[in-house]
């Protein structure tokens, strides 16, 4: 999921540290790079991507620092189907009169919806199942919770697609469309197929909303706080997920009140709808178009007249070194994009079959069976672990890397699984089942917030080359969506079937094999701008 999420994932559209990257991804071109810098401490500010525009909130002190100048030495060596070796020289930087937090703000609220939209039926299902005459039925159950997921994976698609015709911004306001309609429907359902046509347009929404978000923040944020901004992407979905479960906690008193849970979802849905018709197109998507002075526009509101020269000619950098069209759907399987492509999708794909939503769903169920008597607070404390570990997760994006939280929020995951799964087999745990539940599906949270969460969707759109950087986001999301779908539409019925233990199991299995895949397929890419990157994998071409 929740990734999701998407999708569902960014980096910086123009190219700010052109000059100064790690390492790229293997196999696709080994790219090494030592950087060197003196940096000005900025009062604590990274704010991530993989959840929304929050991470490092508590940092804003840091607004004005971050654009303080700075001096950099940046050396990078690459090699890919040949040697190429290029040293850069040092780039000053001027202090900035603009800023992207209020935009990338109002993007996240898509992150928010994202969130809601998949966590609001944790509580309510069994309330709403009442209602709509389906308690006894948990294929339909399954329904009414994988009926978004299908709507996702068809919004996922079709989301990098409208991007790149009509422009980030607008994609957006049309976003906001199935996102309040659906909602509305919901909450409004008399009847078990009202509820998933509402469902479906609801996860139309958050399918596109899961590949646009992080793309358009990618492409606004500074290259020096990437990380951290693209990482607030998935704080913000946590967020909206912690409160869907927060709202759920008064359907104990009133079984009513699962409407109003879904039909609150209608105002970010407006909001975003506003907000983006007064936020600033992408600089990056405007250049590409060829509308060279909106591009300096929009670079003039998000950096500040200071930088945008600066900006242009890192855009222009980037246009230079690959003057090819956008690529088509199946260029993404040809021999030069296979293998990045394959590595995005099989991120999204462990994320997913690691159980994150299965969590995220049903904890609720999971913690009643298990004996605890306030499950819906259960799992809203889970929600709450769920936004702190993001919220860490951002504050170490741009110091420990990716590659590295990856390998340790699998390896936790897979722990914390193994623990749930043994909790619920093994008689001396017996006694202590409840409170071990809750333990390990915490720990699970918080390990997959470090790494398994929020990575995915800020590595992704950093190591896709630009011309099929829309829809090969686009595709790994589609794999986040339907593996997604599978797990929602069926984990009851499986847990019917071969008990909890052993789903769980098999759980801790998948994040074991991310583990190993991770480590031999994933490379860093911290600290380098887009246009660095694309030309590093590329440099072959």
């Amino acid at each position: 999921m929740q990734g999701a999420v998407i999708g569902g994932k960014g980096g910086v559209g123009v190219g700010f540290e052109l000059r100064s990257r790690a390492r790229v991804l293997g196999g696709f071109g080994k790219t090494e790079g030592v950087l060197m810098a003196e940096r000005r401490s900025w009062c604590g500010g990274s704010v991530r991507r993989s959840l929304g525009l929050g991470v490092e909130m508590v940092r804003l002190t840091a607004v004005e620092s971050v654009f303080r100048p700075r001096r950099k030495v940046g050396i990078v060596r690459a090699e890919a189907s040949g040697d190429v070796e290029s040293v850069h020289p040092a780039r000053h930087q001027t202090k900035s009169s603009g800023t992207v937090f209020p935009y990338v703000g109002v993007a996240c609220l898509g992150a928010i919806l994202f969130g809601y939209h998949l966590g609001v039926v944790n509580g309510a299902l069994e309330y709403l199942s009442r209602d709509l005459g389906i308690a006894e039925n948990t294929v339909l159950q399954g329904w009414v919770v994988s009926s978004s997921l299908a709507g996702a994976t068809v919004g996922s698609f079709t989301g990098g697609a409208l991007a790149d015709k009509f422009g980030r911004t607008k994609t957006f306001m049309l976003d906001a469309i199935p996102l309040a309609v659906g909602a509305f429907l919901s909450a409004t359902a008399q009847n078990i197929q009202s509820m998933m046509i509402g469902r479906l347009l609801a996860g139309i929404g958050i399918g596109i909303s899961s590949a646009v978000v992080p793309l358009y923040i990618s492409e606004i944020s500074p290259t020096e706080i990437r990380g951290a901004l693209g990482s607030i992407n998935q704080l913000f979905i946590c967020i909206g997920i912690l409160a869907a479960l927060v709202a759920g906690l008064p359907l104990a008193g009133n079984p009513l009140w699962w409407r109003s849970m879904f039909g609150i979802a209608v105002i970010p849905s407006v909001l975003l709808a506003l907000g983006m018709a007064i936020s600033p197109e992408s600089p990056r998507w405007l250049f590409q178009q060829g509308k060279l002075t909106q591009a300096e526009s929009s670079l003039r509101t998000l950096y500040g007249k200071e930088r945008v020269a600066e900006a242009m000619q890192g855009l222009q950098a980037g246009i230079q070194d690959s003057t090819e069209q956008d690529a088509g759907w199946f260029d993404l399987f040809s021999k030069r994009y296979r293998k990045v492509v394959s590595v995005g999708a099989a991120l999204f794909l462990f994320q997913q079959l690691a159980g994150i939503n299965a969590v995220v769903y049903y904890s609720t169920s999971v913690f009643r069976s298990a004996g605890i008597a306030s499950d819906v607070a259960a799992s809203a404390f889970v929600g709450a672990a769920n936004v702190f570990g993001t919220a860490i997760a951002s504050s170490l994006m741009d110091k420990q890397g990716r590659k590295s939280l990856l390998i340790t929020s699998f390896a936790g995951m897979a722990a914390s699984m193994l623990l749930l799964s043994l909790s619920f087999t093994w008689k001396v745990l017996a006694p202590y089942s409840g409170n071990l539940a809750v333990i390990g599906t915490v720990l699970y949270v918080l390990s997959f917030s470090l790494g398994a969460g929020p990575v995915p969707a800020l590595l992704l759109p950093e190591i896709f080359a630009s011309r099929i950087r829309a829809k090969a986001v686009a595709l790994s999301l589609g794999m986040h969506w339907v593996s997604n779908f599978v797990i929602g539409l069926y984990f009851l019925s499986v847990v019917n079937k071969f008990g909890i233990s052993k789903v769980y199991l098999g759980f801790a299995t998948v994040c074991f094999l991310a583990v190993l895949y991770i480590a031999g397929n994933v490379v860093e890419t911290k600290g380098r701008s887009l246009e660095e990157i694309e030309r590093a994998l590329n440099v072959d071409v």
